[in-house]
């Protein structure tokens, strides 16, 4: 399995964990000029833009090398982005998400079984 199908996978993961919390899945892999958004989905009223990582070398602690200062920023800017297109959405609070999925072996004789961590508000955009 190649990167880009790891990252998929981890996507595929994360939406149905996050429709099986009782979110709505709106739009997968958001772009613009300033990057990508993995997932944006609906709680309540709120709109909450999701990056997914999936890691299976690399535990929940290195989190902060994986969501830089300036992956924050891009996926802050996107975010303004989406909501400039999508107007329906302004008037909704606004929560930005992270899904951590590590793959683990418990045993030898058993599969990979992906560990799930959904981190809520896990960074918001500086004034």
């Amino acid at each position: 399995m190649n990167t880009k199908e790891k990252g998929q996978a981890g996507e595929d993961q994360a939406a149905a964990f996050l429709e099986a919390a009782g979110l709505h899945i709106i739009v997968r892999n958001v772009r613009s000029m300033y990057g990508e958004i993995d997932l944006v989905a609906r709680d309540g009223d709120t709109i909450v833009f999701v990056e997914v990582k999936a890691w299976s070398t690399y535990g929940i602690e290195e989190l902060r090398y994986g969501l830089s200062r300036r992956k924050r920023w891009r996926i802050i800017e996107t975010a303004k982005y989406f909501l400039a297109m999508n107007r329906e959405y302004s008037s909704m609070a606004v929560r930005f998400d992270v899904v951590f999925i590590r793959s683990m072996k418990p045993r030898m004789d058993q599969p990979v079984q992906p560990a799930v961590t959904h981190l809520v508000s896990a960074f918001m955009e500086s004034v």
